[in-house]
């Protein structure tokens, strides 16, 4: 067993340090928040089903004609554009918060879709894209017999 000393400025961290921090969170690798309206991530969910992969984005605010969806190997992309809809000169805003302008976003799919047979549908702002698997890739059930 050691014995450690206690100092009561050993968790701080140096101005230096503190500043180098900041400064890589902001530039060199920002957060979500942070991101220039043309690079607007959009937010995603994806699961498995026994028979497909299904993938869900929130899309409030933009016409289903407005959306592309490709998928190119194994990599969908889902890209659009929202509008303002009415013209407010900047100074005039007290909070502007909600982002207008082109967005897109490109995801890694499992192997074994077949992205040729999709499907999409789009309800109340919620993009929902259904992808079959392939007979390979869907899950084998294997009885076992006794003798």
């Amino acid at each position: 067993m050691s014995i450690i000393r206690w100092g009561p400025f050993r968790g701080l961290i140096s101005l230096r340090e503190a500043m180098d921090r900041l400064f890589e969170e902001s530039w060199v690798r920002p957060r979500a928040g942070w991101l220039l309206p043309t690079e607007e991530a959009l937010a995603i969910d994806m699961y498995e089903m026994p028979e497909s992969v299904v993938v869900k984005a929130a899309v409030p605010g933009v016409k289903p004609e407005d959306i592309d969806i490709t998928i190119t190997g194994n990599t969908l992309t889902i890209a659009g554009e929202t509008e303002a809809e009415e013209k407010v000169e900047e100074e005039n805003y007290i909070r502007r918060e909600r982002r207008y302008g082109r967005f897109s976003r490109s995801i890694a799919l499992p192997s074994g879709v077949q992205g040729e047979k999709a499907e999409a549908t789009f309800e109340h702002g919620l993009l929902t894209l259904t992808i079959p698997k392939a007979e390979e890739a869907k899950p084998k059930v294997i009885k076992v017999k006794s003798k």
